[in-house]
């Protein structure tokens, strides 16, 4: 059975966040928001819960999966950060932004991408998040729930759902349900890759790409 826990979005209440680590810790999926869309997530370290989330979204295991790091640092431990990346992720950090870095011996291989061996890591500006990764002490996997609604009511629909739609379609399917009390966003993050030059390409245009593009990333 799916547990909801209603959650400030400002001011996370402690003993709800500490009740959802505590699920994460025994291998659970959960629904919970993010500062760009609503998402998909468990345990980085939890290689059962990934399979999950795999299956859940329907994705091939060569299709690699963004996870929630706390801070800069943190995401030196996952990754390999160059000094041109470090510059740039440290002039957006936090906010919507995913970073496609080499992937350290830290990530398992379910996570990543298995060609290039690259991993996109994302140090979100909301509260929750970062209380969750807080508490925690490991990554959260971080995959959009949006898809899950089907294409009409995607980021590109003709429609948007509400967020009671989304809990309605979604909520059956995972553990436990985080609620901001916030209204459904659809700003997707947007994507950079800091692997192949020292210039940071711009592989999508999402949320804040005007700064990225400020800060020295060119188009793809």
């Amino acid at each position: 059975m799916t547990t909801f826990y209603k959650i400030h979005p400002d001011s996370p209440q402690r003993r709800k966040i500490d009740a959802v680590r505590d699920a994460l810790r025994q291998g659970a999926v959960i629904l919970y928001p993010t500062d760009t869309v609503y998402a998909i997530g468990c345990d980085l370290s939890d290689k059962a819960a990934v399979q999950r989330v795999r299956q859940l979204k329907s994705l091939a295991n060569e299709k690699p999966l963004t996870f929630l790091c706390s801070s800069l640092s943190n995401i030196a431990a996952y990754a390999e950060v160059t000094d041109p990346a470090y510059r740039i992720i440290r002039r957006l950090i936090p906010g919507p932004y995913t970073f496609l870095l080499p992937a350290s011996k830290q990530v398992p291989k379910l996570v990543m991408s298995p060609k290039r061996r690259t991993t996109g890591i994302r140090v979100p500006d909301h509260a929750i998040c970062q209380g969750l990764l807080s508490a925690l002490g490991n990554p959260i996997i971080s995959t959009s729930a949006l898809s899950l609604l089907g294409e009409d009511h995607g980021p590109e629909g003709a429609t948007h759902a509400s967020k009671a739609e989304l809990f309605d379609r979604v909520g059956g399917q995972v553990d436990v349900v985080v609620d901001d009390d916030r209204d459904l966003s659809y700003g997707l993050s947007t994507i950079l890759d800091l692997t192949a030059t020292d210039v940071p390409l711009l592989v999508r245009q999402g949320l804040g790409w005007e700064a990225a593009v400020e800060q020295g990333a060119v188009m793809e």
